[in-house]
């Protein structure tokens, strides 16, 4: 918490801590410990801007899908208690072994019962435009199947140019009304893959992005994915992290 406050960050995106993604079984939260913790965010004028559950709502399986709302449904409880608007679930898959109507249908299904448990909660549900679901086509029949505030869109900026092939300004004008946060991240293209880049390094149209998001009157959180868990190739938190801090300002004062 320190950290972040030095290194000039208004809020928080929880997605794991020391290699424990469920958020709501760690000691930090887990009973009424969630109010030490959040009395220790506050006390630094920081805020909670969102958890990042792992729940895919494409899964097949009966059991794994309900385990996995079961989990999504105990991050909203704990994101309520925080103060914390939104949490983080994804589609995530189109499977080869059905229809892409039967996935959505069960996706639908999913983000639904998870919009009705976060009725009056103060919580918004936010898929991410991750894995398959990076195309605005898709996202938009999404959000018009489900219908709810309670649920809206977390864009990951990266995914749709990216893997999505999908200008920023475009994908913007099809689904702005349905984001509600969003990742930031750049990288450069290695063959079929990426590689992850500091931030304003690659290839990635991040500058364009954010002041196309300020232009706009976007007025939610520009939240940095570092993925340095997964990629632990990626320079060291202590660098990247101001350093997102550092081009986000020049960028916006910009716009």
């Amino acid at each position: 918490l320190q950290q972040a406050k030095k290194m000039g960050y208004a809020g928080l995106e929880l997605r794991g801590i020391k290699k424990q993604m469920d958020l709501p079984a760690l000691p930090e939260f887990a009973g009424a410990a969630w109010k030490q913790s959040l009395k220790d965010v506050e006390a630094l004028d920081l805020k909670i801007v969102n958890l990042g559950a792992s729940a895919q709502m494409h899964e097949p399986d009966p059991a794994k899908i309900k385990a996995g709302l079961d989990s999504a449904k105990q991050f909203i409880d704990l994101a309520h208690n925080l103060k914390c608007p939104y949490i983080r679930v994804f589609g995530d898959r189109f499977l080869k072994e059905e229809s892409k109507q039967a996935t959505m249908d069960r996706v639908v299904e999913g983000l639904r019962e998870l919009g009705n448990h976060a009725k009056g909660s103060g919580v918004t549900v936010l898929i991410e435009s991750h894995g398959d679901f990076n195309k605005s086509p898709d996202l938009l029949a999404l959000f018009t199947a489900v219908s709810m505030p309670e649920v809206a869109l977390l864009w990951d900026t990266h995914h749709t140019f990216a893997f999505g092939n999908e200008q920023p300004a475009d994908t913007w004008k099809q689904l702005s009304k349905y984001v509600r946060h969003v990742h930031l991240k750049d990288s450069r293209k290695e063959g079929a893959d990426v590689r992850y880049m500091l931030f304003g390094s690659g290839t990635v149209p991040v500058k364009e992005t954010a002041q196309l998001l300020a232009k706009s009157g976007y007025k939610g959180w520009y939240s940095l994915e570092w993925e340095k868990g997964w990629h632990p190739e990626l320079e060291e938190p202590e660098v990247a992290f101001p350093h997102f801090v550092k081009m986000m300002r020049e960028y916006l004062a910009a716009s």
